[in-house]
Formats: C-alpha cells, structure tokens, sequence
C-alpha cells in the first residue's frame, strides 16, 4: 500500500483485495483510538476488537504547556511542529479549559504550522488550525527538513 496509508487508504485497500465483512478485525491502537476507522470496519460487516497499547495523557504539571501555549499567543514563537494528533486535541482540551481558543487560533495564522502527515493534518483541520506544511513522507527527519527549507517563504507569505 502507498505512503501515507491513512485509514481511509487502509479501508480501500480492504474494500479493494480483502472485505471484511463476517470477519473479526483485531486494530491495534497507538495512543488514541480511531473512531473513523472503527466506525469504517463495523459499517462493512466487521466485528471488531480494539487493542490498546498505550494512551495518551496530559501530564500532571500541565505548568510547562501553559506556558509554551502563553508564548504562542504573544507572539514569541514562529514555528509549530506537530508529530501527532494527539497533541491537538491535549492543546486545544487545556486552552479551553483556559478560555484561550480564540486567541490560540489568531496566533496561529502569523506563523507556520507544520505537521507530520495527513492523520495529524485532518485533526488540525478538525479544530480550524492551519496547515503550512505536510511533509512528502510523514517522518520527523522529513518534516524537521522541510520545514527549515521552507519556514521563511511562508512566515513571508503571511506577513504580505
């Protein structure tokens, strides 16, 4: 299957060589769990079995979050790198409980916002947060060298 293989690729590639209806599908989970998928599965027949790694959590200290997000509203960092989408939606939990959303999204669009792949990219979308960048491959080499290659053309772009 082609790069990036999201899981609307995955469920494709299914419908296309393997359907699953009838079938039991055991989904390994990283961190959170893919409703879109499981939903996808169980609409063409598939029982299915969720299996969980690990989750992901806020840490107890949420101090060092506070303040890194604090920095991005006033203006103090031009860059986000974002590797999962998890992190999304952990940002926007703790800026709502801060009443920050707003001021968040405002900051975002005088910087660049760079993310890993298209999971991470429609979880962007999802809470109306721009994407800059999409590296070609999702990889962190990939990402952190495409957007040191292009991080001034675009924090230009929204300057003009």
């Amino acid at each position: 299957m082609p790069e990036p293989n999201t899981w609307v690729d995955l469920v494709s590639t299914l419908d296309e060589y393997r359907p699953v209806k009838g079938l039991r599908v055991a989904v390994q989970e990283y961190g959170v769990s893919n409703l879109d998928l499981l939903e996808a599965l169980k609409q063409r027949g598939a029982e299915v079995f969720q299996v969980p790694i690990y989750r992901w959590a806020l840490p107890e200290d949420l101090g060092p979050l506070r303040q890194a997000l604090d920095r991005v509203i006033a203006g103090d960092v031009q860059v986000l790198l974002i590797t999962n989408a998890a992190q999304v939606d952990h940002v926007m939990q703790v800026l709502g409980k801060d009443g920050k959303v707003e001021p968040f999204r405002a900051a975002l669009k005088k910087m660049v916002v760079a993310s890993i792949g298209p999971t991470a990219s429609e979880r962007l979308r999802h809470h109306d947060w721009p994407v800059d960048l999409e590296p070609p491959h999702p990889k962190m080499g990939v990402l952190v060298k495409e957007a040191s290659e292009q991080v001034h053309t675009i924090l230009h772009s929204k300057i003009s």
